[in-house]
This record gives C-alpha cells, structure tokens and sequence, in this order.
C-alpha cells in the first residue's frame, strides 16, 4: 500500500514537474526537485522494509510446507511405502528441497504484484478518468468523458488476450523441464552415494551415458520452453514498446489544442501506462505463473499420494495385513499372507508363536523371508492375516546394512538417540563386545562412516546398538552376512552372554548357526503364481 502511495505521489510530482518546466519558473523546478528527494528516500525505505517482509513471508511459509512435508513422508514408513505406491511422486526429495522453495517464493511474489496492479487499477482509474478529460466523436455527436480509460482497458484486454494465447505452451513445457531437472539431479546424487560400488565395477561409462541421456530430456525440455518463451518475449517487446508512445500520442491532439497542459499531458500518459500495466498483470506474470503451478502441481501431488498412504492405513479400502501390539509377552502370527503390491501371493496361511526367551532362525526365499521382515517392522502392509507384536520391553530392529549418518562416530553408534544418550564407559565396553575396539578413539572424529568403515564393521556397530539400547526382542535380516563363520558364532555368543533373556528372529541364509537357535523355519514361496484379489489359494508356503 505504501508503495501504491508512493506511486500516486510521482505522478502527481510529475505532473507539477513538467508544468513548472513549461512556466521555465525555476523556483516551481527547485521544489519539485527538493519533492522528488523527499520521494526517492522515501521509496528506499519501503522497498528496504517491503523486502524483509516478502522475504519472510516467503521463508515462513516455506518452512511451515517444509514441516508439513517431510513429517508426512517420514511419519509410519512412508518414505518407504511411497516406493511402491502408483502415482506422481518422482524424486520427493527434490519436490520437497526445491519444489516448495519455487512455489511458495512465486506465490508470494505472485500476490504481491496481483495486489498492487488492483490497488494501482483502482486509483488510477480515477487518475485518467479526471486528467484526461472529454472528447467528441467527429461525425457522430458522442461526448466520451475519460476516454483515455475505456482506450487502456481496450489495450490491456486484447494484449492479455492475445498474451494468453501465446504463452499458454509455456506451462507444459515449464512442468517437463522441471520433472527432467529432478531427475537429472536425482541421478548425479544416487551416483555420489555409491561412488564406491561405481569404481569397483568401473561403471563409469555406464553411469557417464545415463547422465548423458536425463541430460538429453532436459535439453529437448529446454528448447521447447525455450520455443515458447521465444514468442512471449516478441510479443512483450511489441506490446511493452508502444506503452509510452501510446498514450502521448492519444493525449496530443487535446494537448495541442490547448485543453490540457503538458503536465496534464505526461500525467494522462503515465496514469495510462500504470492503468495498463495493472491491467497487464496476467500477461506479464505468465512465465512465473507457469513456474509455480508446476511447482505447486509437483508438491500436490506428492502431498496427495502421501495422503492416501495415511488414509488406507487408517482406514484400509482392501486386504492389509493388521499389526497391534498386543499385552502377551509373545509374538503371534495368525493365518499370515504376503503379497507384493502388485497383489502377487508371495506366502500365506503362516502361523508362528514365539515365547519370550526364544531364539528362532529363519531362512528360505529371500523374497519371503525379506518381506516378513518388513511386516515384523510395520514397512509391509500388503496381504492379510493378523500380527500381535510383544508388549513387553522395546523391540529393535537390524537390517543387513545399518544406517549410519554423516557426523561424529559417537552420533552413527547412538543413533537413532542423541549423541548424549548414552556414557563413555558403556560405549567403550560395548566396541569391546563386537571388536572394534581400535574406534575408540575415533568416536568424535566425523566422516562418512558408510564410506570409510568395511561393510563388517558397518555391522559391527548395528550390534554396538543392539548392547546400547538392551531390547527385549531383536529381529536380524542377515545382519552378520559380512562375517565369517567364526565371526558369525562369536557375535551370537556375545548376544547370549550380553542379553540373556533377549528374545531373537534372526534371518539368515547360513545353515549351521542352527545349534545357536531353539529352532528353525524355512519359508518357501508359493508354487503356483496368484493374485491376493480373487486369485486362486494355494499351499502352506511354510515348514
């Protein structure tokens, strides 16, 4: 609104300007000059101020979006359900990191400028309407008072109309360069990530001509956004070029007539050009309209298919298997079946009853047993049957190869916990545990653990926090894969000895760690290939 003022005020100095310049009174020209100093520190001031508070705007409402976002993606395993869910949800790493910065800094900026063109429209109507005065048709009798408004309002239309036309290519095209930007990104860090695994293969060329070809899909997106900005930009120049000779050459003839002063004059033009350039709005905003509704597209959509994820958790339109926690000190699987989301049966009608206290190994189809792994974790929701998880004592869950954070090594080890959680003295004893005692000095050294450390001492320290956190129930998927077998029967021993009353599912493909277990099961997929909705049943996939 200041600015809008401000706007107002130079128009109506501009006018007092030129007509002190058409009296050659330099007294009038000093003041104006001492006015305009007036209007320019002014003007500093509000733009200063304004751009704090578009900025923060911005900023809020992106972190707020951000928060929104990332706490649904990663709240009950969505960022892994999302993997195989169907929809429009590519790279949502990049939706949520770049996406949201462009839409809401666009739409911010959007509405500022939508916001001041009304304001401006709704006074400077008024502005040419009384500067401009009236003229009468020749010929036909017609008295048109303001007739410089009806003129801008008919510029501005057809130019917007026309505008429309050429720049609505621009939307598309802008939609499929981001989605290909995303993805030439999102192949570049998936690279960095296993820079190690790519040098050992040599993959370089491989992964040389991959970048090459999403490189390709962003040139081809480039050129045809390129295309169509090409007729925007020649229609804008045409249209913006004739906006300051236009309404001089309008206002001449009543200027020339000695209706109107020169000041009245360059005011009736400048109102002119601040009435059309309002009006102008959608025009000049196509290009940055179409940057943020791909970017609003982009983040909607991943918000929507996160949405779904929740709402068929709470309320499941289809089969999915039920995970409870129950108040027996038991882990009880009922009439079990696994499907992949496809609905393809992978195992069914299992059942298993495992007391507190047990140590059971599992082993069989990789994709089996996997899968069960992920149901155990609450990752799996496809198929049916029912899981009652222990409700007695905490449960942790190791996976092949643990996560480990950049930061610290006291941060990787502590991990999900803060790095404060837990005492010196208990760290050491446990490094002591597992064999890794020669990190004992690295603990606040940072690096990129997944990188420097061997994959056995990556699971080394999954059983670091195994003796941090003391859980009631440990579930392995082959968390000692890296290991020989001598390794392998030293961890198992250190469990027995570290957690005696612990209770164990470990997954794992190695036969002789059964003499370490109470018992043993072997999951087999089903023989036959079928479909969990309306598809035929098949056979106990378990002994």
């Amino acid at each position: 609104m200041a600015q809008v003022g401000l706007a107002v005020w130079g128009n109506y100095w501009n006018r007092a300007l030129y007509d002190a310049l058409e009296q050659r009174s330099v007294a009038r020209v000093l003041v104006q000059v001492a006015v305009f100093a007036v209007i320019l520190s002014s003007s500093l001031v509000i733009t200063a101020l304004h751009l704090m508070v578009k900025r923060w705007l911005q900023i809020d409402w992106r972190a707020w979006l951000t928060d929104q976002l990332v706490g649904n993606w990663m709240g009950d395993a969505h960022h892994y359900r999302l993997l195989f869910a169907a929809g429009e949800h590519d790279n949502p790493d990049q939706r949520i990191a770049e996406d949201i910065r462009i839409a809401t800094e666009s739409a911010i900026g959007l509405a500022h400028s939508l916001t001041f063109s009304l304001l401006i429209l709704s006074l400077f109507v008024n502005i040419l309407w009384t500067v401009s005065g009236a003229v009468d048709v020749p010929g036909f009798n017609i008295h048109v008072p303001g007739y410089m408004v009806p003129l801008a309002f008919l510029y501005a239309i057809l130019g917007s109309a026309f505008g429309w036309m050429v720049g609505r290519p621009l939307i598309h095209t802008t939609n499929a360069l981001q989605t290909a930007e995303a993805t030439f990104r999102f192949g570049l860090s998936r690279a960095r990530e296993h820079a190690e695994a790519i040098a050992l293969m040599r993959g370089e060329p491989r992964e040389r001509a991959g970048s090459t070809t999403r490189f390709s899909l962003v040139m081809r997106d480039w050129n045809k956004q390129s295309l169509a900005y090409m007729g925007l930009v020649a229609f804008g120049t045409v249209y913006g070029g004739l906006l300051p000779v236009l309404p001089i050459l309008i206002a001449a003839p009543q200027y020339i007539a000695g209706a109107m002063s020169l000041g009245a004059l360059m005011q009736s033009a400048q109102a002119f050009q601040q009435l059309t350039s309002s009006l102008s709005w959608p025009v000049d905003s196509i290009g940055e309209i179409a940057r943020c509704r791909a970017s609003a597209d982009r983040v909607l959509s991943l918000y929507e298919d996160l949405q779904l994820l929740e709402d068929k958790t709470q309320a499941p339109h289809g089969p999915q298997i039920a995970l409870e926690r129950s108040a027996l000190a038991s882990l009880v699987i009922e009439d079990l079946c696994i499907a992949e989301p496809s609905g393809r049966i992978l195992l069914e009608h299992f059942n298993l009853d495992v007391r507190s206290g047990e140590r059971v190994l599992i082993a069989g189809d990789p994709a089996v047993t996997g899968s069960l792994f992920k149901v155990l974790g609450g990752l799996w929701p496809w198929g049916s049957g029912r899981v009652s998880l222990p409700g007695d004592g905490d449960m942790l869950f190791i996976a092949q190869r643990p996560f480990l954070p950049e930061g610290t090594l006291r941060e990787a080890i502590c991990y999900p916990r803060p790095p404060d959680a837990f005492g010196d003295p208990v760290i050491l004893h446990a490094l002591e545990c597992v064999g890794l005692t020669r990190l004992a000095p690295r603990l606040d050294e940072q690096d990129n653990w997944e990188q420097v450390l061997p994959p056995r001492a990556q699971q080394q320290l999954g059983f670091v926090r195994v003796l941090l956190q003391q859980p009631a129930w440990l579930f392995m998927e082959e968390a000692t894969d890296a290991f020989d077998p001598e390794g392998e029967r030293q961890i198992l021993e250190m469990l027995s000895r570290e957690l005696p009353g612990a209770t164990l599912l470990n997954i794992s493909f190695h036969p002789d760690l059964g003499k370490f277990h109470h018992r043993a099961l072997n999951l087999s997929r089903v023989s036959e290939t079928k479909i969990l909705f309306g598809g035929r049943r098949g056979t106990n996939g378990a002994h």
